[in-house]
């Protein structure tokens, strides 16, 4: 009963997706339904159903008859958690989406076939995934015809609760956070109005798709640059999205890169596509988190300071990716903000076990249950989620630029209650919550200078003064 008590009047959501092809991947990396911890999310989405002749339907028979009963089974041991079914998906393309919406009789069509497959196997929402109206061979249109359909789902969720005196069907949908696919796809002020919560896509930032190395999900903007998960979230909310309906977007995988030279591995680096594929995700370009922390073991580790997420390297491959401490920057980022919550795709690609990483199950998810969800019911953290090792500096290399600008003291940026940097710690204080992590500094290559401001830096010897600033740690990669 008392971890009950900890759900009462949580302040925020915590969103989490769950793969219906998670179980495929081979050994300890095949996760099911019964191995998530029913406690540890407030909201589950079980991705993908599919559609047919207009109607949703489920993918395939084992979803119908073993994922998603152990799916809704986990309900049985948290009475608070709240399961939705997901329909669309980057593969899923469009065009099925584009015909359902095309006419009232289709969009009906849908909604009906939608509460049936809901109710009968016990979800408690649908969320909509369709990647992107008026977009990818979809017509401009579309995006006037899903504020239909979400309009007409309410109103029929609406009606269907009033008969049946059952809650009313909970509505989401997953969004861009590319403010040019947002200004094409979405009625912004609308489906702020109609959904419960919109979960924004705020990753997928940079990828082996272009031609430098770039972060999956960077929190905050760089000058000449200005995606990040920041903007992208100001963004909507500048539209009209009221802000406790919108949702952070945390990617529990990495972008990996393959490096056109090994020596060149900084920020904004030249790349020549993606790195080698993952042993069980298998997919070019990405790697899981638990994938990442076998990476690590043998690459070196940097922190990028001014977007507050880490990245890796090792030969030629690069990778951005998210940990315990950039979620803990994230989530802070939403309570100084008042965001609703977060969502994260996907809880599969998480240490699920523990085994691969060694910090216990669901080390990145459980930051943000820590933080997000009990921080009012406990004044620390647990001590696991946190790196033992310091953050060292790296070495001047050849060629290599050194700074000669002190370690500025940095008061009140992005952490609520306030942020210092001192003597090489930084320490933030939030709702009770104290955070110390330790790190020096280390210098990027001329080549990839960010103008951020003016500092004099002194190569081989010669005084000259340049306008930008990089600063990044690198971390010591023992476990």
């Amino acid at each position: 009963m008392g971890r009950l008590l900890l759900w009462v009047g949580a302040a925020h959501k915590l969103v989490c997706y769950f793969t219906n092809w998670a179980h495929n991947r081979p050994g300890p990396a095949s996760v099911l339904p019964s191995d998530l911890d029913p406690f540890l999310c407030t909201h589950l989405i079980f991705a993908f159903a599919s559609m047919d002749d207009n109607q949703m339907v489920a993918k395939d028979l084992q979803d119908e008859e073993i994922l998603y009963p152990e799916f809704n089974k986990l309900k049985e041991r948290n009475r608070e958690l709240k399961t939705l079914l997901s329909i669309g998906g980057w593969n899923f393309g469009t065009s099925r989406f584009t015909t359902m919406l095309s006419t009232s009789a289709t969009r009906e069509k849908f909604i009906s076939s939608a509460i049936s497959l809901l109710r009968t196997h016990h979800f408690d929402g649908l969320d909509l995934c369709f990647l992107y109206p008026g977009l990818r061979g979809s017509p401009t249109h579309d995006r006037w015809n899903f504020l239909f359909l979400i309009q007409e789902l309410l109103l029929a969720f609406q009606k269907e609760a009033q008969l049946t005196t059952c809650p009313r069907l909970l509505l989401s949908a997953a969004v861009s956070g590319d403010p040019q696919i947002i200004q094409t796809a979405y009625d912004v002020p609308g489906l702020g109005r109609l959904l419960d919560f919109i979960n924004v896509l705020t990753f997928d930032i940079h990828g082996s798709w272009e031609e430098f190395t770039g972060h999956n999900s960077p929190l905050q903007s760089q000058q000449g640059d200005p995606k990040s998960v920041a903007y992208a979230m100001d963004y909507w909310r500048k539209l009209g999205a009221p802000s406790e309906k919108l949702l952070v977007g945390f990617p529990t995988y990495g972008r990996t890169f393959r490096l056109l030279k090994d020596s060149e591995h900084w920020l904004q680096a030249e790349a020549v596509g993606p790195a080698s594929p993952g042993k069980y995700t298998r997919q070019p370009g990405f790697l899981a988190y638990y994938e990442i922390c076998s990476f690590l073991q043998r690459a070196k580790k940097c922190w990028i300071e001014h977007q507050y997420v880490p990245y890796a390297y090792k030969g030629e491959e690069w990778v951005g990716y998210d940990d315990t401490i950039s979620f803990t920057h994230k989530a802070l980022f939403i309570k100084k903000e008042h965001y609703g919550g977060a969502m994260v795709w996907t809880l599969d690609l998480d240490d699920v076990r523990g085994t691969f990483c060694g910090t216990g199950p669901f080390p990145l998810v459980s930051v943000l249950k820590n933080l997000l969800l009990q921080a009012e019911s406990s004044s620390t953290l647990s001590p696991k989620f946190w790196p033992s090792s310091a953050m060292t500096s790296s070495s001047t290399g050849p060629g290599r630029l050194t700074v000669t600008k002190a370690l500025p003291t940095v008061s009140g940026i992005l952490l609520s209650g306030g942020m210092t940097v001192t003597s090489g710690q930084l320490q933030a204080e939030t709702s009770g919550v104290k955070i110390t992590v330790r790190r020096r500094k280390a210098v990027a290559p001329a080549k990839m200078i960010i103008p951020l401001g003016k500092m004099t830096v002194t190569p081989e010897g010669k005084t000259k003064t340049l306008r930008g600033e990089h600063w990044t740690s690198e971390v010591d990669t023992d476990p």
